[in-house]
């Protein structure tokens, strides 16, 4: 356990180590670039380790136009479509181990519903009440729930992953990062594409798109994608070897309009809807496989193996999760004569709407099962401005944002009680957001910029909640609530960076910031306080506040056939917002949403990628995070007194060591075509889910494989691939529960899924 920094000499050391590193940094960086492009030599198209090796294009700092990844002073790991095609990218999880310290995970209890972590940041929960620390953005949208958030993705131009604190230019709820996902944009020439791919379970996916111009003035592009998953898991107490099937498809019309003089409007609609069975939940009691229930129910599962190695589950209720949505996204962007710059608005519109039960119990007899539902809309507007003049570039807006939420649970115990429970609970929320940012890079010289920026917040939620246990509503409304409150947070978070550019492939950079993330509601209000025999306040919380200090490098070499990318990070968190899960012999599982602590959270991550020949490539990512409480403010242990016991316990979600290797080689076979070859072994350390630290995520070696093949004259590729090869268990959560539902250990613990081997076509016009 690292001692926490206690004084500003300590602090300094940290900086002096930080400087000595920008030292040797630099030295390597002058003594191998010497001036060299970073153009990559290999011919373009004909094979994986070009298109891996191509420059990225990025909007982390919203300027006018995109950047080169490599030329902007933020962490981040992004990829361009075809790199996704390349590494056969179906869903954000399909990118969960591929980069250090991050972490992009489906939480399990409620299917297609986030719990994002990056450097040690995240949440633990599937309430949408609860903020996100990791923010998505889809083409400029905020997505206002976690929910609806993991989906399947098709015909993207890429995606950003920015590590760290990014609260002065995307805003709200990004202390730990922000995941960018930017959909392909109508172009004036035609092209189509066409995907299809099935798996030895038979997770079949068909997707098209047809791109062109409709006139001399308008683009347009069509996007329609589905998928129908036939289920991975067996579940010995139905005899069903296909648990965990779903059906899905959406479709994404988009159109262009060339508004002359310089102006253009792009409208992107979508439409989806995904229908699955509920949550696939593994119980790792003691007594799950002999429950003494289980003769009262006539119920033999005898030879169930529910081991933390095992895909096994018994669940009596497979259940279901029906998700739709709808949204509208518009972009306007007009160039502007002042400071030769670029006004954007991009107003949004998005609803969602989720409903479904799940076998919380895990068990193959009812003793704790959930209904839940959930209605969510939201409108937004971000107005910027991006411009140059002279030596600075600015970059400057306003935002607002408005959601309405509305969300309802159903808790079925029959064996908490004598005639059992049916309680529901749940509630309303209204919330607002404003922001306005302003952030100049200034070019002190042809190698140094100065970046100063800063973002003013404010947000206001409104909230109706029903305690769960007092049983005032049903899954469509409440007869009465028994808490009412509304509160509003604000914050400026500042940014102040120095970016030394070496040469044109090589820079050093070093910031400090602020993160802010708006206090709240919980909206699944389960715990009776046992002190006072009332129910637990569902809030509000303090505000959350984050202080991060970066230093980092990126560099190309040797002709760009070497690239290195590096950063060491320094976090401190006051006022900790976090998702206390506690077993509880009444309800199941109370969730407590509280202020815990404060906390320091260092870490450093490096990535690389060697071209060791033209036709062989060579990936290798590492990050370490290491986290502390310097203070706490509660009984977070659960032993009943506040002392070093709460001070020594690991911060949740956060994994030590994350860590990768992948080669990837392409094989000209004459005149026919490229045979291409991925390999890609990751590891993620074990790490704290619960805060007690009794529920625990496994520690996980991911190895992946592809063979793919581009003919030279033809306009299709064909792979096969393999994931997860080592058939290794993964858990989405790990919620303990009472004794009583499955003996000492017993547990809500969803699964992912193991080995998954499949072939993909890929045709082009």
């Amino acid at each position: 356990m690292r001692v926490p920094f206690k004084s500003a000499n300590d602090f300094g050391a940290i900086i002096h180590r930080n400087r000595i590193l920008a030292s040797t940094c630099s030295a390597a960086v002058l003594l191998l670039s010497g001036g060299v492009s970073s153009a990559f030599a290999a011919e373009e198209g004909k094979g994986s380790v070009s298109t891996i090796l191509e420059e990225v294009q990025v909007t982390a700092r919203k300027r006018a136009e995109a950047e080169r990844l490599q030329d902007v002073p933020v962490a981040a790991t992004a990829y361009s479509d075809a790199q996704l095609e390349a590494l056969q990218v179906r869903d954000l999880e399909s990118l969960s181990f591929k980069m250090p310290n991050v972490q992009l995970d489906d939480v399990g209890t409620v299917k297609n519903t986030a719990n994002f972590t990056v450097r040690g940041l995240g949440v633990n929960s599937s309430i949408p009440s609860i903020d996100p620390t990791v923010g998505v953005f889809v083409d400029g949208m905020y997505m206002g729930i976690n929910a609806g958030v993991v989906t399947d993705l098709f015909d993207l131009e890429g995606i950003e992953v920015l590590r760290g604190p990014q609260g002065l230019l995307f805003g709200r709820n990004v202390t730990g990062g922000a995941v960018v996902i930017k959909t392909a944009r109508p172009t004036e020439e035609f092209s189509s594409k066409f995907k299809l791919s099935t798996t030895d379970n038979l997770d079949t996916v068909g997707a098209v798109s047809i791109n062109g111009a409709i006139s001399e003035t308008i683009n347009g592009r069509l996007t329609a994608y589905y998928n129908n998953d036939k289920g991975w898991f067996e579940n010995v107490y139905t005899g069903n070897d296909s648990a965990g099937a779903s059906d899905t498809w959406f479709i994404r019309p988009s159109v262009s309009f060339d508004l002359g003089q310089s102006a253009e409007l792009l409208v992107r609609l979508e439409s989806g809807r995904m229908d699955s069975d509920g949550v696939v939940g593994q119980n790792r009691g003691s007594l799950a496989t002999n429950f003494p229930a289980y003769p009262l129910f006539g119920v033999d599962v005898s030879g169930w193996d529910n081991s933390d190695d095992s895909f096994e589950v018994a669940q009596n209720e497979e259940g279901f999760q029906k998700d739709e949505w709808n949204q509208v996204i518009t972009e306007y962007t007009q160039d502007v004569a002042f400071g030769s710059g670029t006004i954007t608005n991009i107003l949004a519109w998005r609803e969602f709407s989720g409903y479904g039960i799940g076998d919380i119990d895990s068990l193959p007899i009812t003793a704790f099962h959930a209904r839940t539902s959930v209605d969510q809309s939201q409108l937004s507007n971000e107005l910027r401005y991006a411009g140059r003049f002279g030596a600075t570039s600015i970059t400057t807006g306003l935002y607002w944002f408005n959601q309405d939420l509305e969300y309802y649970e159903n808790r079925i115990l029959p064996l908490s009680a004598p005639g059992g429970l049916d309680w529901t609970g749940g509630g309303l929320q209204d919330h607002r957001a404003m922001g306005v940012f302003t952030q100049a890079d200034v070019d002190l010289n042809e190698s140094w910029v100065l970046t100063l920026g800063g973002r003013y917040s404010t947000e206001e939620k409104d909230a109706k909640i029903a305690t769960i246990p007092l049983d005032l509503c049903d899954l469509g409304s409440c007869a009465a609530y028994d808490f009412e409150d509304k509160e509003s947070w604000n914050a400026f978070t500042p940014k102040v960076g120095l970016q030394w550019n070496l040469a044109d492939n090589a820079q050093i950079y070093s910031f400090w910031t602020k993160g802010f993330r708006s206090g709240g509601y919980n909206m699944r209000n389960t715990g009776i306080d046992p002190n006072t025999g009332v129910p637990y306040q569902p809030g509000p919380t303090d505000q959350e506040e984050q202080t991060s200090f970066e230093i980092g490098a990126k560099a190309d070499w040797f002709d760009g056939r070497l690239r290195a990318n590096m950063a060491l990070f320094h976090n401190t968190i006051d006022d900790m917002q976090r998702e206390e899960n506690l077993s509880d012999v009444i309800s199941g599982v109370v969730q407590i949403i509280r202020n815990t602590a404060d906390a320091t959270v260092d870490g450093v991550e490096l990535e690389t990628m060697a071209a060791l020949t033209d036709n062989l490539l060579f990936t290798f990512n590492v990050g370490y995070v290491d986290g502390s409480y310097d203070r706490v403010f509660g009984d977070i242990s659960g032993d009943g007194v506040v002392d070093e016991v709460d001070l020594g316990l690991e911060i949740p979600r956060l994994a030590p060591w994350t860590y990768g290797v992948g080669l990837v080689h392409d094989l000209q076979l004459g005149t026919l075509g490229t045979l291409t070859s991925r390999l890609n072994f990751n590891h993620r350390d074990e790490a704290a889910y619960t805060d007690t630290n009794v529920g625990m995520l496994s520690e996980a070696d991911m190895l992946d494989i592809s063979f793919g093949f581009s003919p030279d004259s033809g306009n299709y590729r064909l792979a096969l691939f393999g994931k997860n090869m080592l058939d290794q268990v993964t858990e989405g959560n790990n919620t303990q529960l009472p004794a009583t539902l499955g003996g000492l250990g017993a547990s809500f613990t969803p699964l992912n899924r193991g080995r998954v081997m499949g072939v993909e076509l890929t045709y082009d016009l």
